[in-house]
């Protein structure tokens, strides 16, 4: 016959024990794997990040040599401006340092007999000519005369009224039959034709410079405003 065996150790709970141990042992290997996968993530990031710093500062510097030569440039621009500021001061002056000398001749070639030129006040191209008429229509010659001269223009009539003459004048008016009882008194402003062009210059452009990828236009001279007060007393025969 055969012995039947019986088995008396609790085997359940050596099996639970074991079953145990294997999950403990795959809980750490699976800790230690997500702790080297965080560990290599964190080292690849960071190098990333190194590397991105270097990047940044290598920038940084660039730029700040980049400021320094933009503000060389600047500097440099605004020295160009001035010289070229000068320059068209001087060229300004040199075309123009006739033209005191072109308007009284010019006033004394275009005036009308019968009239009298009491004072000439000149800003800029702009002159104002105070001065007596015997009539209207010879302040309307003068007038004409002023826009046919090859050196001034405009003429606008400001004011014109008929006055007294003083005693002495009369008295002198008297003596000549042509010579009317009342005079008119007017005052006149025309302009003097510059031999060079002026033209006001945008801020921030460089003379002679357009737009980008445009061809460069020639410099002009820039607007250089004078003030002369001339003074004239005299008759017109």
């Amino acid at each position: 016959m055969n012995a039947i065996r019986i088995n008396l150790l609790p085997h359940r709970e050596q099996k639970r024990v074991a079953r145990q141990r294997q999950f403990v042992t795959l809980a750490i290997t699976l800790a230690v794997l997500g702790l080297a996968v965080v560990a290599l993530v964190h080292g690849v990031l960071a190098a990333q990040i190194e590397n991105q710093n270097d990047r940044n500062r290598l920038l940084q510097s660039e730029i700040a040599k980049l400021d320094e030569q933009i503000k060389e440039i600047d500097r440099l621009r605004e020295q160009i401006e001035a010289v070229l500021a000068r320059k068209q001061v001087v060229e300004t002056l040199q075309a123009n340092r006739n033209e005191a000398v072109h308007l009284i001749d010019q006033l004394v070639r275009q005036l009308p007999d019968g009239i009298y030129l009491k004072s000439i006040k000149q800003a800029g191209t702009k002159v104002t000519a105070v001065g007596v008429a015997q009539s209207n229509a010879r302040v309307s010659t003068l007038m004409r005369n002023i826009e046919a001269s090859p050196w001034l223009s405009r003429p606008e009539l400001v004011e014109i009224k008929a006055v007294v003459p003083p005693a002495a004048a009369r008295d002198q008016a008297s003596a000549a039959r042509d010579q009317p009882s009342r005079i008119n008194e007017f005052i006149l402003n025309f302009y003097v034709k510059r031999a060079v062009s002026i033209e006001p210059r945008a801020p921030g452009l460089t003379p002679g410079a357009g737009p980008k990828g445009a061809p460069a236009a020639p410099a002009k001279v820039a607007p250089q405003p004078t003030k002369a007060d001339v003074s004239v007393t005299g008759n017109k025969t």
